[in-house]
């Protein structure tokens, strides 16, 4: 079991951000905000996949305004990204946003930076700082890989002194990289230097292909030592994946109960009898009707497959010609191969 860093609470309309609540599932539009129709169509696809909250880009006065009449239409707890403009900023917790994320990289001046944390004290909103290694003006190409990560802290830890001298702690912190190690090196030290709930992930990872392992392996070390209290995976295309991965992601290290089925097949070797691939891919065309948190095994043999399988709620050990029935780690049918799906079936109707 998993033993979270133990963190402040960040208060984000409905959503509470921090080590005594679940870990919060993040992603981002990615149409023009100004298409207010099509945006809220991907919201709502985001939020029936499983995100929990949407970041949605603001960089201009026309987005700002769409902003507002999304939050309105939606009714959800939404986040405003805001980059360059502390009028954007503003305009934005002002058109009902439940957090902002700012770069300390782009917003340089105090006197901007206290005019958005007494706006957003005002409307009770939450602040995400999040710094991304590509925006720190003091980086150069020569700069090496331990002094990036020092910078990266530098830089969120001398924004945080300010909002906390404005006594503002419904803070979010992030670091991010396109690099995995500094990714992880970096939010290891903030997870040391503060106590604030840390958002974390990769700047840009992809892809979905390519996305996959890098988020992986960053996000998933992470999490594994207990830091982490939001996530977003970074993936070129459809948000949806974004989600997807995440829930992956969190579901591999004990962080996230999945609603939907989990399959789970044997790499397949030279005692397989029958083509196991062709199989699973039939098994999970049924598991796309069932909408039940079950696990399900298909195995290649009945040398390892009943140990492998023992965890499965229903579980398939094929040899040729026929299949081995196991539920929850018991045999109770030997099946005929072409009689298998429908058997399988059958065991998950039960459930």
């Amino acid at each position: 079991m998993i033993e979270r860093r133990k963190t402040t609470t960040a208060v984000a309309g409905t959503i509470h951000i921090g080590f005594d609540h679940p870990v919060v599932i993040q992603s981002m539009t990615k149409v023009l905000t100004t298409d207010v129709d099509l945006c809220i169509r991907q919201i709502r696809r985001l939020t029936k996949a499983g995100c929990d909250l949407v970041r949605i880009a603001v960089p201009t006065r026309a987005d700002t305004r769409a902003f507002a009449r999304i939050v309105q239409r939606t009714g959800l707890s939404l986040v405003a990204d805001i980059h360059f403009s502390p009028e954007r900023a503003i305009e934005a917790i002002e058109g009902g946003a439940a957090k902002i994320r700012l770069n300390p990289g782009n917003i340089k001046k105090k006197q901007d930076i206290e005019r958005i944390i007494d706006c957003a004290k005002m409307h009770g909103i939450a602040i995400r700082i999040g710094v991304n290694e590509a925006s720190i003006r003091d980086l150069r190409d020569d700069v090496g890989q331990d002094r990036r990560v020092d910078l990266m802290v530098q830089e969120l830890g001398g924004y945080v002194a300010m909002f906390e001298q404005k006594s503002f702690t419904n803070l979010v912190l992030s670091v991010k990289s396109a690099d995995t190690v500094r990714t992880i090196e970096a939010n290891r030290a903030v997870a040391g230097a503060f106590g604030y709930p840390i958002h974390i992930g990769l700047t840009h990872a992809g892809l979905p292909d390519d996305a996959t392992v890098p988020s992986a392996v960053a996000l998933g070390t992470l999490l594994a030592e207990g830091i982490g209290d939001t996530i977003r995976v970074s993936v070129a295309g459809d948000p949806v994946k974004e989600v997807q991965i995440a829930q992956q992601i969190l579901q591999s290290v004990g962080l996230y109960e999945s609603r939907s089925p989990t399959l789970i097949v044997c790499p397949t070797c030279g005692r397989c009898q029958i083509d196991v691939v062709k199989l699973a891919r039939q098994v999970r065309r049924v598991l796309k009707e069932i909408h039940k948190p079950v696990r399900v095994a298909v195995m290649g043999c009945v040398v390892n497959g009943p140990g492998e399988a023992a965890d499965a709620d229903v579980a398939v050990c094929a040899a040729k010609g026929k299949g081995f029935l196991y539920r929850n780690g018991k045999k109770i049918a030997v099946i005929p191969e072409e009689q298998l799906i429908q058997a399988l079936r059958n065991q998950l109707d039960a459930f």
